[in-house]
Parts: structure tokens; sequence; C-alpha cells
């Protein structure tokens, strides 16, 4: 079947007016665009961010409207005449009734990664080939293997992972790297992350991958914030993880050693461009060795001790 997708300018202040009038009307489902709700966002949540596309913050600029989606029928062609005659900025669209929870899944394939493995999507088969398959459902937890700071950790762990290494991935996301590392012959791997549903989805991945709760372990709180989490990670991690972003790899940077046993590893990524030089200010004024920096497509990635 096939909808009508209405957007309705509205000046900021009276969407909820407008929004009440339009469910008056019969249309509901609505979607609200709006630069100052966009602009707010990214203020209040630098932790979940230290970069934003262009072509995204041009999407917002100036926005504020109301979107809705109205049946292509009799009933929704009532309602869309309604719209039209009682607002003067109103364009209309179509869409097909598609299955929208599933059409992402096509631009998800195969990815290699590093010397070793390949990281494939639950649904695809992995090609054939020496590297070992990573499978993962890529969802809305940060960490599909696509993005440069993730491939870049990757490549990092083949050097570093071995028998006997238990790892401490913080910021764990969708568990990619920590699964990677048991893939690669570690021991045992603890994921944390401030997002809730980071737990389930890491530990859903892992058993993808033939990997169960002896191996895998994940949490979800606040490392920088929390004393108390710390204090329950404990130490003597022999490889540490850390793919976020600059603004909480610094503060974390005289945290870490505190997980880290002597011979430890700390690799840490999710640093743009600009931020690299202040990260690795940080990272040596915290006593770390820089054993390698590497950068891809504006990323950066250290490898320290």
């Amino acid at each position: 079947m096939r909808y009508i997708e209405v957007s309705v300018n509205t000046p900021k202040d009276d969407i909820d007016l407008r929004c009440q009038e339009m469910a008056d009307m019969g249309a509901g489902g609505f979607v609200i665009e709006n630069e100052d709700d966009f602009r707010d966002f990214l203020e209040h949540n630098h932790q979940y961010w230290d970069y934003v596309d262009d072509e995204l913050e041009n999407k917002f600029a100036g926005v504020s409207r109301i979107k809705c989606y109205l049946t292509d029928d009799e009933d929704g062609l009532s309602i869309l005449r309604q719209i039209n005659a009682a607002y003067d900025d109103v364009q209309t669209g179509y869409v097909e009734d598609r299955d929208w929870e599933n059409n992402w899944r096509e631009y998800y394939k195969p990815i290699e990664v590093g010397e070793t493995l390949v990281v494939v999507p639950e649904w695809e088969t992995a090609p054939d080939g020496a590297r070992k398959p990573l499978r993962l459902d890529p969802g809305l937890i940060f960490g599909t293997g696509s993005h440069a700071t993730t491939r870049m950790c990757l490549a990092a762990l083949e050097k570093y992972s071995a028998p006997g290494v238990n790892v401490l991935d913080l910021g764990c996301g969708s568990g990619i790297l920590g699964i990677g590392a048991l893939l690669l012959g570690c021991d045992s791997c603890l994921g944390v992350d401030i997002d809730p549903k980071a737990p389930d989805v890491v530990m859903s991945n892992a058993a993808l991958n033939g990997i169960g709760a002896d191996k895998m372990t994940a949490w979800a709180g606040d490392i920088i914030g929390d004393a108390s989490l710390r204090a329950r990670i404990g130490g003597n991690y022999r490889l540490v993880l850390a793919n976020i972003v600059a603004d909480v790899i610094i503060p974390l940077s005289g945290l870490v050693r505190q997980f880290m046993a002597p011979d430890a590893v700390f690799i840490c990524s999710g640093i743009i461009e600009h931020r690299w030089p202040e990260t690795e200010a940080a990272l040596i004024s915290n006593g770390f060795e820089i054993l390698g920096h590497r950068s891809e497509e504006e990323w950066h990635c250290f490898v320290c001790r």
C-alpha cells in the first residue's frame, strides 16, 4: 500500500497546538523535526559524539516542521484536504508500504578487517577464504565494522590478542571489539557501556559467534562518574580497549591504569582529527608510552603501554 508523506512547516511555538489540530482532523504518528531540538541534543550529549557530519547539520538548518503519514485512499485524502485548507506551507510526497524494519540490511555486507577477520552480518554467508568470520547483528548500538575507528581497533588487536590474555572493553557498544579479541585467541572479555541496552546486544552478538557467558560478560554503567563500578571492574587486565570519543578518552587516561596489568596494552580510538594532539598529550602526561598511532578517514587510534 502507498502512503502520503505530509510535511507542514510550522513555527516552533505553534508545534504543540498544530499537532492537536491535525490530530483532531484524523492525522497521527507525528514526527517533529526542529533545528533547536537538534542543537539542544548536540549540546547536552557530548559523551556520545565528537563529530557531526555537515550533511546532517545542513538537513536540520532552519527546519521547524511536523511530518505525518496518511493512507493513500479516500480516508487519507480527506484528512489531507483538511490540512491543506488549514495551513499555507504543506508539502506532500509518496512512500511505498515496505518492510521498513529490514530495508537497512541491504547496506551491510561482509567487511575484511586487518589480516585475519571478516565482519559478517548475521543474515549474510561468510565469504570463502582463510579469514575468521566475526558475525554481528548491526543495530542501533555503535560498532558494525564499517567505521574507521572500529576497523583500526580490530586491526590493532591482531598483534596483542593471544591465549592467556583477558580483555576489558570500555564503551563496548555492540561488543564487536571484545568478540574480535576472543576470536583472535584471548581468554575472556568484560565489556562496559553507558547504554543500558548494550549488555543484551553484546551477549546476543557473542552467541552468534558461539561465545558464551564463560568468556564474555557485559555490564552497563558510567566508567568516569561511578567509582563503585570502577571498583567492581577490578584490575589486572592485559588488554584494555576504548573506542569512544576524545571527551571520554582524555579523562579516562587518568583512570585506566587501575584496570591494567603491569605489562598491559591500552588501545584507544574514536578520536577525530582535530582532537588527536590533546588526546596524545593526555596519554603521555598520564604515563603512557605511545607504541603506535594510526589514522584513517580523519580518525585516530593510539596503542599505548
